[in-house]
């Protein structure tokens, strides 16, 4: 039979996050990184709900101490100080704006494809024709490629890329070195999935970026970094 101050200290912590998301201002930024596809900063945040950084600064400390909320330091804020980005919790409640099948049903099928020993070359094509598609999807969003060498529109096949990236929740980050350019995915919306199996899931992500540069032209892959190589991962493109 279990003691009752167990049960009583088991519901502490459920205490503490329904006292935090009964707060209206709490309940907004719950919800509003609760939609976003990657972490968003305080100024971020701020900006979104049109209230100022300084009010909902200490919101988001008290939900990441109750552990709704994880934080993690961009070294792309200002030299000295490190920009704090925010995103849910692993273990925090979706509130049911998501379909709780959808994460179920890629765990599965990522279980599914490891489990019957795929080559990473299966897993790259899968995902090399995914990334085509995406990017034709683009280049008739954008009316058609307009010139081989720079891709849909003006932004070029480095600029589409990090759009769709940044679309998917990457949060890519370039860094140019004029004919060679490095992107970083500073944020990986599978990383779960690609911890557990880094041969399935990191091999679709490489797939991906090369069936979409390879569709749009004007660019070519010379190296795709995984969670094996580095952190975080990252991909090399030759560019014209």
């Amino acid at each position: 039979m279990g003691h009752p101050e167990s049960a009583a200290d088991e519901r502490q912590p459920r205490l503490a996050v329904l006292k935090a998301l009964g707060d209206n201002t709490r309940y907004a930024i719950y919800l509003e990184l609760a939609r976003a596809r990657s972490p968003r900063s305080t100024a971020e945040i701020a900006e979104l709900l049109g209230l100022h950084p300084n009010t909902v600064r200490p919101h988001l400390e008290q939900m990441r101490a109750v552990g709704l909320l994880a934080v993690e330091a961009d070294a792309r804020g200002s030299v000295g100080r490190p920009l704090h980005r925010y995103a849910l919790a692993p273990d925090a409640p979706s509130l049911g704006l998501e379909s709780p099948a959808f994460p179920l049903l890629a765990s599965m099928l990522t279980r599914m494809a490891a489990r019957a020993g795929l080559a990473p070359d299966d897993a790259v094509a899968a995902g090399a024709e995914q990334g085509r598609a995406l990017a034709a999807a683009s280049q008739d969003l954008a009316g058609g490629r307009q010139d081989t060498a720079r891709g849909p529109d003006e932004r070029g096949c480095v600029g589409s890329l990090l759009a769709a990236l940044a679309d998917m929740g990457f949060d890519p980050a370039a860094g140019d070195g004029g004919t060679a350019v490095t992107i970083a995915f500073t944020h990986c919306p599978f990383r779960e999935l690609a911890e557990a199996h880094p041969e399935v899931v990191c091999n679709l992500h490489r797939g991906l970026i090369e069936g979409f540069v390879e569709q749009l032209g004007g660019a070519s892959v010379e190296h795709f970094a995984t969670l094996a190589d580095r952190n975080p991962c990252q991909v090399e493109l030759s560019v014209g």
